[in-house]
């Protein structure tokens, strides 16, 4: 079977179909062979961020609350990997402080 890149809209699209055929009482390989993907390729579709599941960025709807709590969950978890790069960064930066001045002080002694 030849492997196909789907575009953004695509995936947007096909997950659109899977949840009303989710919805529907249909299992889950039945929905990935109709959709002509894997059942791995459905689930990584799921769980990837909200961004690069929809066609386009819009506003959420105030219809799916577990929708909204989904994308502020993947934000948080961006801006938390954010935040914990810029405290290695800093922690890191502090330690290399800290050796030059025991250096130059271990100096100043001789």
């Amino acid at each position: 079977m030849k492997r196909k890149r789907h575009s953004a809209p695509e995936v947007a699209a096909k997950l659109r179909q899977a949840d009303e055929m989710a919805a529907a009482g249909r299992l889950q390989g039945e929905i990935a062979r109709a959709l002509g993907v894997s059942v791995m390729t459905l689930h990584r579709w799921r769980k990837a961020p909200p961004s690069l599941n929809s066609a386009s960025p819009s506003p959420p709807s105030r219809s799916h609350p577990e929708d909204d709590e989904a994308a502020r969950i993947a934000e948080l978890q961006l801006e938390n990997s954010r935040l914990r790069r810029l405290v290695t960064d800093l922690l890191l930066e502090k330690v290399k402080l800290e050796e030059t001045a025991q250096a130059s002080s271990r100096r100043a002694t001789r």
